[in-house]
């Protein structure tokens, strides 16, 4: 792992907080496994890395999305519990139990069936919908930020988060970002659209529609003054449509439909998170269809080898 050593084991960053291990490194933060005491539970921690905290948008932008979570509550929201400014910015989340969807599709050697991924969509959408009720986009939707378990998502990470409007180019991660937060300029609800059809056509597939070789697929950390020009900055979502997720999966025609309608370049082709949510319920029997009668609410089921299955 790159960069400066991180905390060890027992080290105590904010007071009742003790470090257990390092969870990962990404290109500006420190996650941690952490124990609380007031809680007497495990928790997150979230830190801006050593080496980068001389830059202070990086401290501001991770306690901005400390103070959402802490103050949102929603059943497919991970939760946030602690807000620190000093002696560094630091956060603290619940930890959840699970695994990323990101490993979960690549780890099961089954593909989801299609029902799973109508469920998995609803509960993306719920989620969506809490956000944009309060003024906020995450632009950052993927199979690395929802955590399954037991058929239950829960969305991660708002630390690209932001209300709609003028936002800088590259805004997010590479391959899964829509054309317009590629390109730079105003972005809508439509950007979300597009993170909740690239996370099911991956999770459907076991790839997303584009190519990642050669274009780098992690988070840059994009911020204003972070976006760099150079080849490896390829968007092919910029070069040419989706493929229809038919010509990588057989799926019911209604349930690949609404994915590829949300893989549309042009933002106001795309349904808003109400019709998908709608169309993904349709697809499902009535039976099973926890949000009968709603267009966007939570949905929770069983578990089998595929955390969604009945």
């Amino acid at each position: 792992m790159s960069g400066p050593e991180p905390l060890a084991p027992g080290t105590r960053p904010a007071p009742g907080y003790e470090i257990l291990a390092q969870l990962a490194r990404t290109g500006w933060q420190d996650v941690y496994d952490a124990w609380s005491e007031e809680r007497a539970c495990r928790c997150v921690l979230k830190v801006v890395r050593p080496d980068r905290r001389n830059e202070a948008q990086l401290g501001e932008r991770l306690l901005r999305e400390g103070r959402w979570l802490r103050e949102f509550s929603h059943p497919h929201l991970v939760r946030g519990y602690d807000v620190f400014t000093s002696p560094e910015p630091l956060v603290v989340l619940e930890t959840l139990t699970g695994e990323t969807l990101s490993h979960l599709v690549h780890r099961l050697r089954r593909r989801p069936g299609a029902a799973d991924v109508a469920l998995l969509g609803g509960q993306l959408c719920s989620a969506v919908h809490y956000l944009h009720g309060r003024g906020l986009l995450h632009l950052d939707l993927k199979p690395a930020n929802v955590v399954v378990e037991r058929g239950h998502a829960k969305v991660l990470d708002l630390s690209v988060a932001r209300p709609p409007g003028p936002a800088p180019a590259g805004l997010g991660t590479r391959c899964y970002l829509a054309p317009e937060q590629a390109r730079g300029g105003p972005l809508t609800a439509a950007a979300d659209v597009w993170g909740v059809g690239v996370t099911l056509f991956e999770a459907a597939c076991g790839q997303g529609p584009f190519d990642q070789t050669g274009a780098g697929s992690g988070d840059r950390g994009v911020g204003e003054g972070d976006v760099t020009d150079g080849p490896e900055d390829r968007y092919p979502q910029t070069e040419g449509a989706a493929p229809p997720i038919a010509s990588r999966r057989r799926l019911p025609p209604a349930l690949a439909a609404a994915v590829d309608a949300c893989l549309l370049i042009d933002p106001a082709s795309r349904p808003t998170v109400a019709e998908l949510a709608a169309a993904l319920a349709a697809t499902l029997p009535p039976a099973h269809r926890p949000w009968a009668g709603r267009a966007v609410c939570q949905v929770s089921s069983g578990s089998t080898t595929w955390p969604f299955s009945r």
